[in-house]
This record gives structure tokens, sequence and C-alpha cells, in this order.
């Protein structure tokens, strides 16, 4: 222990000691400092962030229900198809005793309830059937982290965007459009945009309205075959890519 000790104050004031004289090589050695400089002025709420999945401290029950909301997507976004959850023999051996449906659902447990919900059969355009997902809290709950972590956890470009600040339910729509329409075009590997609205419950009503004409969009090919195929052009096309809402009071 005590070599280690000395060992460690040693490399302690090296390191003084070259910080302190100039480098003969600034051009090197002026990116590491600058990192980390700005790692040590950074907040800790930033530094010490999650980036992972297995690294978030909110409630592991919401952790995983949204992950497997966002993973109803994959089939419409990213073209997999969706995984048969195979029955137990066990389970239709014995069929719960010849109880009812209702005293059935009685003994399911939480986390049962909401899978059975959440692996409801998707639409004709292989949509889930719950289009946008809402995460509401009060303040340092970690609702921004989870759905950034998660969307990228899932394969997503997170794109956030803030309700409150735009106010005009025009931006509003064409802020969303842009998001679940457009590709990414950061970076080489292009990912699919999975949109977070913060601060959801500071928009206007008519910027809510917007959104949920958006999410309600028809999907009914018939209506283009009517002659209203222009018009819905001009709304623009069906929501393909989810929308994670997040707020304070619900």
């Amino acid at each position: 222990r005590r070599r280690v000790l000395e060992a460690s104050q040693q490399l302690t004031e090296i390191i003084n000691s070259d910080t302190s004289t100039e480098s003969p090589e600034p051009s090197r050695e002026a990116e590491p400092a600058d990192e980390e400089g700005s790692a040590a002025h950074c907040l800790w709420v930033d530094k010490f962030a999650p980036r992972r999945y297995m690294e978030l401290l909110s409630d592991d029950y919401t952790n995983r229900c949204l992950l497997k909301w966002l993973k109803l997507w994959d089939t419409v976004v990213f073209g997999k198809e969706k995984a048969v959850k195979k029955t137990k023999p066990s389970a239709e051996a014995y069929p719960s005793f010849n109880q009812p449906k209702e005293q059935q659902n009685k003994w399911k447990t939480k986390v049962q309830l909401t899978e059975e919900i959440l692996e409801a059969e998707l639409d004709q355009h292989k949509r889930p059937k719950y289009k946008v997902a809402l995460l509401c809290g009060p303040p340092g709950l970690g609702k921004t982290t989870l759905a950034h972590v998660i969307a990228r956890h899932a394969g997503y470009n997170p794109v956030e965007m803030n309700a409150s600040d735009d106010r005009s339910p025009e931006v509003f729509k064409t802020r969303i459009e842009a998001a679940t329409q457009m590709k990414s075009v950061l970076g080489a590997n292009e990912k699919p945009n999975c949109l977070i609205i913060d601060e959801i419950d500071g928009a206007p009503a008519a910027s809510i309205n917007v959104l949920l004409n958006i999410i309600h969009r028809k999907d009914a090919e018939g209506e283009a075959a009517a002659g209203t195929g222009r018009r819905r052009r001009r709304e623009g096309g069906l929501l393909l890519r989810p929308i994670i809402c997040i707020c304070n009071d619900q």
C-alpha cells in the first residue's frame, strides 16, 4: 500500500510539472487538454448521465414497457417480422381450471397485462396499435434521459423538440413532419428518426390537434381511389415513425 501511494504521489508531481511547463508540441496535446477541461467543467448530470440501457436507474418496469413498445415499430421501420410468442404446453393442458376470463385477468400481474396490451395485432400498415408513448412525472425523474437512451438502444436517431417553444401550429406541424418523414442526415450510417416531444403539456390546444391529426391520418387506400389522393398527398403521408411525448402534468 505504501509503494502504491508513493508511486501515485510521484505520478501526480510529474503530471503537475508537465502541465505547468509549455509543451514543445502544442498541436498534438491541445485537443486532449480541451477535452479534459470541458469534462472538468461540465455539469455532473451530463458527465454521469446514462449512455446505455443497463445504466438506467429509473423504474425497470417503465423502461421495459417503453422498449417493448418501441420494438413493435421494427416491422414497419426496419422491415423485421414480428416474433411469434410460443405458448407453453402447460398453459394449454390446464386452461386455468375452467375459470371465466375476468377471473383469469384478476390473477395476472401488472407486467403480464401490459405485455398483452402491447402485443396487440399490428394494423394493415404493420404499425402498433398505439402510435404515441407518453412519459409523465415530476422534473428530474429521468424522462428525457430514458427516451434518448431507449431510442438509441432500439437503433433510432433521437430528435428532440420542445412543444412549449414552438407555439405556432404551423411550425409545430412542419417540425413533426420533418422529423417523422425525412431521413436522418447526421453521420455516414443513416438511422431512422425517433421524435421526442418535450413539455407537451405546455403546447397550445391547436398544436395538440395538429399532432392528433398526424397520428389519426386516414390509412385506408380507398380514399385515394375515391378522388382524395391529391389532398392526402398535400397533407402528408402516414405516420411511420414512433413519437415519445414527455410532460410533467398528465
